[in-house]
Protein backbone atom coordinates (compact mmCIF):
# COMPACT_ATOMS: atom_id res chain seq x y z
CA UNK A 1 0.00 0.00 0.00
CA UNK A 2 1.08 4.03 -0.24
CA UNK A 3 2.10 5.39 2.32
CA UNK A 4 -1.21 7.45 3.59
CA UNK A 5 0.42 10.77 2.83
CA UNK A 6 0.07 9.96 -0.46
CA UNK A 7 -3.52 8.60 -0.51
CA UNK A 8 -7.25 10.00 -1.31
CA UNK A 9 -9.36 8.72 0.62
CA UNK A 10 -13.57 8.92 1.07
CA UNK A 11 -15.27 8.73 4.21
CA UNK A 12 -19.16 8.94 4.08
CA UNK A 13 -21.39 9.82 7.56
CA UNK A 14 -18.18 11.81 8.46
CA UNK A 15 -20.03 14.68 10.47
CA UNK A 16 -20.62 12.56 13.43
CA UNK A 17 -19.26 9.81 15.39
CA UNK A 18 -17.45 7.20 14.03
CA UNK A 19 -17.26 8.66 11.04
CA UNK A 20 -16.18 11.99 11.78
CA UNK A 21 -13.73 10.38 14.23
CA UNK A 22 -12.14 9.00 11.19
CA UNK A 23 -11.84 11.77 8.90
CA UNK A 24 -10.04 13.95 11.66
CA UNK A 25 -7.74 11.14 11.94
CA UNK A 26 -7.11 10.19 8.59
CA UNK A 27 -6.32 13.80 8.21
CA UNK A 28 -4.13 14.13 11.40
CA UNK A 29 -1.96 11.36 9.54
CA UNK A 30 -1.44 13.43 6.11
CA UNK A 31 -4.18 11.88 4.14
CA UNK A 32 -6.02 13.31 1.67
CA UNK A 33 -9.71 13.21 3.53
CA UNK A 34 -13.03 13.45 1.06
CA UNK A 35 -15.51 14.14 3.72
CA UNK A 36 -19.52 13.47 2.78
CA UNK A 37 -22.27 14.66 4.88
CA UNK A 38 -26.00 15.44 4.49
CA UNK A 39 -25.35 18.95 6.01
CA UNK A 40 -22.93 21.80 4.65
CA UNK A 41 -22.64 23.74 8.18
CA UNK A 42 -21.98 19.97 9.90
CA UNK A 43 -19.51 19.92 7.56
CA UNK A 44 -18.26 23.22 7.32
CA UNK A 45 -17.45 22.95 10.95
CA UNK A 46 -15.44 19.24 10.66
CA UNK A 47 -13.48 21.36 7.90
CA UNK A 48 -12.37 23.75 10.65
CA UNK A 49 -12.21 21.77 13.60
CA UNK A 50 -9.37 19.52 11.07
CA UNK A 51 -7.43 22.79 10.42
CA UNK A 52 -8.01 23.97 13.78
CA UNK A 53 -6.25 20.58 14.89
CA UNK A 54 -3.20 20.77 12.68
CA UNK A 55 -4.59 18.25 10.35
CA UNK A 56 -4.04 18.10 6.69
CA UNK A 57 -7.10 20.26 5.36
CA UNK A 58 -9.95 18.47 4.30
CA UNK A 59 -12.61 18.12 0.89
CA UNK A 60 -16.43 17.98 1.72
CA UNK A 61 -19.00 16.90 -0.39
CA UNK A 62 -22.59 16.97 0.88
CA UNK A 63 -25.38 14.17 -0.43
CA UNK A 64 -28.51 12.95 0.97
CA UNK A 65 -27.85 8.59 0.46
CA UNK A 66 -31.65 8.51 1.25
CA UNK A 67 -31.63 9.58 -2.47
CA UNK A 68 -30.13 7.31 -5.16
CA UNK A 69 -30.14 10.08 -7.72
CA UNK A 70 -27.66 11.96 -4.79
CA UNK A 71 -26.10 9.02 -4.41
CA UNK A 72 -24.76 9.21 -8.40
CA UNK A 73 -24.27 12.87 -8.12
CA UNK A 74 -21.53 12.50 -5.23
CA UNK A 75 -20.03 9.84 -7.05
CA UNK A 76 -20.01 12.34 -9.81
CA UNK A 77 -18.41 15.23 -7.72
CA UNK A 78 -15.50 12.42 -6.60
CA UNK A 79 -14.66 11.60 -9.67
CA UNK A 80 -14.96 15.28 -11.36
CA UNK A 81 -12.43 16.93 -8.27
CA UNK A 82 -9.99 13.31 -7.21
CA UNK A 83 -8.03 12.05 -10.23
CA UNK A 84 -6.88 9.70 -7.92
CA UNK A 85 -9.15 7.73 -4.98
CA UNK A 86 -7.07 4.92 -3.00
CA UNK A 87 -10.12 4.45 -0.27
CA UNK A 88 -13.98 4.35 0.21
CA UNK A 89 -15.05 4.07 3.95
CA UNK A 90 -19.19 3.45 3.79
CA UNK A 91 -20.05 4.45 7.14
CA UNK A 92 -23.36 6.28 6.71
CA UNK A 93 -25.48 4.64 8.15
CA UNK A 94 -29.12 4.77 9.87
CA UNK A 95 -29.50 2.85 13.22
CA UNK A 96 -32.60 1.04 14.92
CA UNK A 97 -34.34 4.69 15.33
CA UNK A 98 -36.37 5.19 18.23
CA UNK A 99 -38.34 2.30 20.20
CA UNK A 100 -41.86 1.50 18.33
CA UNK A 101 -40.75 4.06 15.57
CA UNK A 102 -42.80 3.53 12.50
CA UNK A 103 -41.43 2.28 9.31
CA UNK A 104 -39.41 4.77 6.95
CA UNK A 105 -39.13 5.16 3.08
CA UNK A 106 -36.15 7.19 1.58
CA UNK A 107 -36.61 9.65 -1.27
CA UNK A 108 -37.20 6.60 -4.01
CA UNK A 109 -39.77 5.10 -1.71
CA UNK A 110 -37.55 1.70 -0.53
CA UNK A 111 -37.48 0.91 3.26
CA UNK A 112 -34.98 4.01 4.84
CA UNK A 113 -32.43 1.11 6.47
CA UNK A 114 -32.13 -0.80 3.29
CA UNK A 115 -31.72 1.96 1.39
CA UNK A 116 -29.41 4.06 3.68
CA UNK A 117 -27.48 1.26 5.12
CA UNK A 118 -27.05 -1.16 2.26
CA UNK A 119 -28.17 -0.04 -1.27
CA UNK A 120 -26.20 3.48 -1.24
CA UNK A 121 -23.01 2.15 -0.07
CA UNK A 122 -23.94 -0.57 -2.77
CA UNK A 123 -24.13 1.94 -5.39
CA UNK A 124 -21.32 4.29 -4.71
CA UNK A 125 -19.26 1.25 -4.49
CA UNK A 126 -20.06 0.11 -7.62
CA UNK A 127 -20.05 4.03 -9.24
CA UNK A 128 -15.83 4.25 -7.99
CA UNK A 129 -14.87 0.94 -8.64
CA UNK A 130 -12.95 1.88 -11.76
CA UNK A 131 -10.93 4.99 -10.34
CA UNK A 132 -10.24 3.39 -7.09
CA UNK A 133 -8.90 0.48 -9.76
CA UNK A 134 -7.05 2.79 -11.69
CA UNK A 135 -5.43 3.70 -8.84
CA UNK A 136 -4.85 0.83 -6.99
CA UNK A 137 -3.39 -0.65 -4.67
CA UNK A 138 -7.11 0.14 -2.85
CA UNK A 139 -9.09 -0.48 -0.62
CA UNK A 140 -13.34 -0.29 0.01
CA UNK A 141 -14.41 -0.95 3.58
CA UNK A 142 -17.88 -1.28 4.37
CA UNK A 143 -18.83 -0.35 8.08
CA UNK A 144 -21.29 -3.07 9.09
CA UNK A 145 -22.80 -4.91 12.24
CA UNK A 146 -22.34 -7.97 14.40
CA UNK A 147 -26.34 -7.47 14.73
CA UNK A 148 -27.21 -9.31 11.03
CA UNK A 149 -30.87 -10.96 10.39
CA UNK A 150 -30.96 -13.25 7.18
CA UNK A 151 -33.05 -11.77 4.64
CA UNK A 152 -36.36 -12.87 3.66
CA UNK A 153 -36.69 -12.75 -0.56
CA UNK A 154 -40.88 -12.89 -0.33
CA UNK A 155 -40.46 -10.00 2.13
CA UNK A 156 -36.99 -8.17 1.72
CA UNK A 157 -37.91 -4.97 2.94
CA UNK A 158 -39.68 -5.17 6.37
CA UNK A 159 -43.35 -4.33 5.19
CA UNK A 160 -44.73 -6.71 7.53
CA UNK A 161 -44.40 -6.95 10.97
CA UNK A 162 -42.27 -3.84 11.14
CA UNK A 163 -39.75 -2.81 13.51
CA UNK A 164 -36.23 -0.83 13.47
CA UNK A 165 -34.22 -3.46 14.70
CA UNK A 166 -34.94 -6.10 12.04
CA UNK A 167 -34.64 -3.47 9.29
CA UNK A 168 -31.33 -2.76 10.42
CA UNK A 169 -30.15 -5.97 11.27
CA UNK A 170 -31.42 -7.41 7.60
CA UNK A 171 -29.60 -3.72 6.08
CA UNK A 172 -26.41 -5.02 7.77
CA UNK A 173 -26.30 -8.89 6.34
CA UNK A 174 -27.01 -7.26 2.73
CA UNK A 175 -24.09 -4.82 3.48
CA UNK A 176 -21.48 -7.84 3.94
CA UNK A 177 -23.40 -9.85 1.19
CA UNK A 178 -22.75 -7.17 -1.51
CA UNK A 179 -18.69 -6.71 0.42
CA UNK A 180 -18.65 -10.52 -0.93
CA UNK A 181 -20.23 -10.40 -3.90
CA UNK A 182 -18.25 -7.19 -4.83
CA UNK A 183 -14.96 -8.67 -3.57
CA UNK A 184 -15.01 -11.46 -5.89
CA UNK A 185 -15.83 -9.07 -8.70
CA UNK A 186 -12.43 -6.93 -8.06
CA UNK A 187 -9.81 -10.00 -8.12
CA UNK A 188 -7.08 -8.86 -9.54
CA UNK A 189 -7.67 -5.37 -9.86
CA UNK A 190 -5.52 -4.47 -7.05
CA UNK A 191 -8.59 -3.59 -4.81
CA UNK A 192 -9.96 -5.29 -1.82
CA UNK A 193 -12.98 -5.09 0.02
CA UNK A 194 -14.10 -5.86 3.25
CA UNK A 195 -16.94 -5.18 6.09
CA UNK A 196 -16.09 -4.91 9.74
CA UNK A 197 -18.68 -4.54 12.62
CA UNK A 198 -16.17 -2.23 14.67
CA UNK A 199 -17.65 -2.04 18.27
CA UNK A 200 -21.15 -2.54 19.98
CA UNK A 201 -23.36 0.17 20.73
CA UNK A 202 -20.42 2.87 20.50
CA UNK A 203 -21.45 6.06 22.01
CA UNK A 204 -23.17 7.78 19.24
CA UNK A 205 -26.26 9.40 18.52
CA UNK A 206 -27.33 6.63 17.08
CA UNK A 207 -27.29 4.38 20.30
CA UNK A 208 -28.28 7.32 22.30
CA UNK A 209 -31.30 7.78 19.99
CA UNK A 210 -32.81 4.11 20.71
CA UNK A 211 -31.94 4.93 24.47
CA UNK A 212 -29.04 2.17 24.55
CA UNK A 213 -26.60 2.59 27.42
CA UNK A 214 -23.33 2.50 24.95
CA UNK A 215 -21.32 -0.09 25.59
CA UNK A 216 -18.06 1.00 23.42
CA UNK A 217 -16.24 4.13 22.50
CA UNK A 218 -15.98 5.71 19.70
CA UNK A 219 -12.07 5.11 19.72
CA UNK A 220 -12.62 1.59 19.96
CA UNK A 221 -14.45 1.42 16.83
CA UNK A 222 -11.81 3.76 15.29
CA UNK A 223 -9.14 1.67 15.77
CA UNK A 224 -11.11 -1.32 14.00
CA UNK A 225 -11.69 0.70 10.83
CA UNK A 226 -8.93 2.62 10.47
CA UNK A 227 -6.94 -0.51 10.49
CA UNK A 228 -8.94 -1.98 7.39
CA UNK A 229 -7.42 1.64 5.83
CA UNK A 230 -4.20 1.84 6.97
CA UNK A 231 -2.63 -1.28 8.12
CA UNK A 232 -0.11 -2.74 5.45
CA UNK A 233 -0.51 -5.74 6.76
CA UNK A 234 -3.81 -6.45 5.31
CA UNK A 235 -2.63 -6.14 1.49
CA UNK A 236 -4.23 -8.35 -0.60
CA UNK A 237 -6.82 -9.58 2.25
CA UNK A 238 -9.96 -9.21 0.47
CA UNK A 239 -13.76 -10.40 1.18
CA UNK A 240 -13.35 -10.58 4.68
CA UNK A 241 -15.77 -9.83 7.69
CA UNK A 242 -13.94 -9.08 10.77
CA UNK A 243 -15.79 -8.20 14.12
CA UNK A 244 -13.10 -5.65 15.69
CA UNK A 245 -9.73 -6.38 14.85
CA UNK A 246 -10.76 -10.01 14.36
CA UNK A 247 -11.73 -12.06 11.32
CA UNK A 248 -15.29 -13.84 12.09
CA UNK A 249 -18.20 -15.45 10.48
CA UNK A 250 -21.27 -13.62 9.28
CA UNK A 251 -24.87 -14.95 9.28
CA UNK A 252 -24.42 -18.64 6.65
CA UNK A 253 -26.69 -16.71 4.66
CA UNK A 254 -23.76 -14.28 3.35
CA UNK A 255 -22.30 -17.51 2.22
CA UNK A 256 -25.59 -18.81 0.03
CA UNK A 257 -24.27 -17.63 -3.47
CA UNK A 258 -28.18 -18.61 -4.65
CA UNK A 259 -29.15 -15.66 -1.94
CA UNK A 260 -26.39 -13.49 -2.94
CA UNK A 261 -27.14 -13.32 -6.79
CA UNK A 262 -30.90 -12.29 -5.82
CA UNK A 263 -29.77 -9.77 -3.54
CA UNK A 264 -27.91 -8.70 -5.98
CA UNK A 265 -30.57 -9.04 -8.80
CA UNK A 266 -32.69 -7.23 -6.18
CA UNK A 267 -30.70 -4.17 -5.40
CA UNK A 268 -30.01 -3.65 -9.56
CA UNK A 269 -33.86 -3.99 -9.47
CA UNK A 270 -34.44 -0.93 -7.04
CA UNK A 271 -32.14 0.98 -8.73
CA UNK A 272 -32.99 1.37 -11.98
CA UNK A 273 -36.41 2.12 -10.58
CA UNK A 274 -34.64 4.87 -8.65
CA UNK A 275 -32.95 6.25 -11.56
CA UNK A 276 -35.95 6.48 -14.06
Amino acid sequence: MRPIEDQVVLVTGATSGLGQALAQRLAQMGATVVAHGRDQGRLQALAEQVAASGGRGINTVRADLAEIRQVDSLADTVLQRHHRLHALVNNAGVGFGPPRGERELSVDGIELRFAVNHLAGYALARRLADRLAASAPARIVQVASAAQLALDPEEPLTAVNYDGITAYRRSKLAQIMATYDLAADLVGTGVTVNAVHPASFMDTAMVREYGQQPLSTVDEGLQAVLRLVTDPALDGVSGRYFNGIHSAEPDPQADDPAVRGWLRSFSEDLLRRART
